[in-house]
């Protein structure tokens, strides 16, 4: 998620809180994002799309030509009150005069909800419709199965996400493998050439090691073939304007929708658990207070505020929003009208600036800080280094692979040679072998033997300890630097840390690792290491 996300320069800036007019902090972002005029009208441009519709998905076509489009996310349930809903919400088929198209989400809510398959079978399967795929206890057979019953029901846009804890996973017990998405990204581009493919980003981090490490692994999924990203949830503006700004750094430059959601008080309640989802103390105690005031107060204030988030991320140039919690057309259309409302009154992106800080203060309110502490990183802050022992633990790990598994030297020769024999290869030998490897790097490195070595492209920092296993960058879920398991540091801050004190971040944002299949899993990674490659080139 580097223009060299890699080259981080100090920038001291305060973190500003709402009571005050927000500084701008990135001059660069306005050229880049605010338009010198106001948006297109909303009208106009739905009225464009409905030309070319049985041509090209509106998804692609506001993608491709870059105008504003709205995507409803839907947790497909067993619910025919819920679908009832839905089929209302579709046939109107938009918001504010944008074009509004269903998103099918994977594997958010219970067990007994439907696939974003049948979701999208049970809608009426509108071709338009944008299909989630999470990884979580996946591997590359089953999306390569996901693709096939999508090509059969004539979909082709797909928003690849590692996913979330999966339910019941507890590290302690029997490991859960995730098919991350950069791999995943890689299949699907394989498979399918021409379909729009779309890769999740969180700009909501408030330590360097998590932020930067978030911006190396979505230049990852550029590499692997994202058409568009999606910002998860949050409502911290500067954020939203630092995830512009790397994107617009970017040689592969792809444009980017964003998360929104009515934050009432009780679902801040919910999100403040959510793992990726930053709300903050003060931002809930002003929702109570506005609740305080009475019901419908809080309400229209919550829906003014969605509306207004909404408008702003027109103005700074995302090209549309993933909206989550409207379930019934009641609620969208109160939803439009008060978009209709801030859309027609907001004049630039300064005022919009303005309007949104204002809406989160509130006489006898505490000032809103969107950063969940004071000492809050931004973009341009680089501070952090490795500690003595991490960069030694690199030294000699580095060290040893040079003198064993280079190739070329004689004792990796000699170390090659010998693991390579027919003899390893199968039966007790072959087990042997795997106990040996598994015993020496296992108290080193936390090895589980995953088959397919790739310590040399982590620094040293072994995926295996990661609960899900990833390998390419940090899931979304990291709260300062820890797990979303909550029992440890993430393994990538650390795996950041290092790269950055050795000069290898580069490293974190151009190796693309490939997933590890359950088969090959429990062997020893030796022989494959040393294997022939056969260079004679194909007749």
């Amino acid at each position: 998620m580097i223009t060299t996300a890699c080259g981080w320069t100090h920038v001291p800036r305060p973190r500003y809180c709402s009571a005050s007019a927000p500084p701008i902090r990135w001059p660069a972002i306005l050229a880049v994002v605010a338009l010198p005029r106001r948006p297109t009208t909303a009208a106009t441009t739905f009225l464009r799309f409905t030309r070319y519709r049985a041509v090209l998905s509106a998804l692609k076509q506001a993608l491709n030509e870059g105008h504003f489009v709205c995507v409803l996310e839907v947790v497909p349930q067993q619910s025919p009150s819920r679908l009832a809903s839905l089929a209302q919400i579709l046939q109107r088929g938009h918001l504010a005069g944008w074009p509004l198209l269903p998103a099918f989400a994977d594997r958010v809510g219970l067990h007994s909800d439907l696939s974003p398959l049948e979701g999208a079978d049970a809608s009426g399967n509108p071709a338009s419709s944008l299909l989630h795929f999470s990884g979580k206890d996946r591997e590359r057979a089953d999306l390569i199965r996901h693709i096939a019953s999508m090509k059969a029901q004539g979909l082709n846009q797909l928003l690849l996400l590692s996913g979330d804890r999966l339910p019941g996973h507890h590290p302690g017990q029997k490991p859960v493998r995730y098919l991350e998405s950069v791999p995943a990204l890689q299949i699907a581009r394989e498979q399918c050439p021409d379909w729009l493919l779309g890769a999740a980003l969180n700009p909501f981090k408030y330590r360097e090691e998590e932020g930067g490490a978030q911006y190396l692994k979505a230049q990852k999924k550029l590499l692997a073939g994202a058409d568009f990203f999606t910002l998860q949830l949050g409502f911290d503006a500067a954020k939203h304007r630092e995830a512009q700004t790397w994107m617009a750094a970017q040689p592969i430059s792809r444009r980017m929708m964003a998360c929104v959601m009515r934050l009432t008080e009780k679902r801040a309640a919910v999100l403040q658990n959510v793992p990726g989802i930053v709300v903050t103390d003060s931002m809930r105690e002003l929702l109570s207070k506005e609740r305080e005031v009475s019901p419908d107060y809080a309400s229209a204030r919550t829906l003014e505020r969605m509306a207004l988030q909404i408008v702003g991320l027109q103005w700074m140039g995302y090209a549309g929003v993933h909206v989550s919690g409207v379930h019934t057309l009641d609620e969208l259309l109160a939803l439009e009208q008060a978009i209709t409302v801030q859309r027609d009154s907001v004049t630039s992106l300064a005022d919009w600036h303005e309007r949104w800080h204002a809406s989160w203060q509130m006489p006898g309110a505490s000032p809103v800080c969107f950063a969940p502490d004071t000492d809050a990183w931004e973009m341009g802050q680089s501070n952090v280094v490795a500690t003595r022992s991490e960069r030694l633990r690199y030294t000699l790990l580095s060290s040893v692979h040079e003198q064993f598994f280079n190739r070329t030297g004689w004792l990796g020769k000699a170390f090659g040679w010998t693991v390579s024999q027919p003899l390893w290869k199968s039966g007790v030998a072959a087990r042997a072998l795997h106990a040996v490897e598994r015993t020496l790097k296992r108290p080193l490195v936390g090895c589980d033997t995953c088959g397919h070595c790739r310590l040399q492209d982590t620094l040293y920092v072994c995926p295996e300890t990661c609960p899900k296993g990833l390998a390419n960058g940090p899931c979304g879920g990291t709260r300062l630097n820890r797990c979303e398991f909550g029992d440890r540091e993430c393994v990538h801050s650390v795996k950041y840390r290092i790269a950055k004190s050795v000069d290898q971040l580069p490293v974190l944002a151009h190796t693309l690792i490939p997933n590890i299949e359950a088969g090959n899993r429990h062997r020893s990674s030796w022989p494959e290491w040393f294997a022939v490659v056969d260079s004679t080139p194909e007749k």
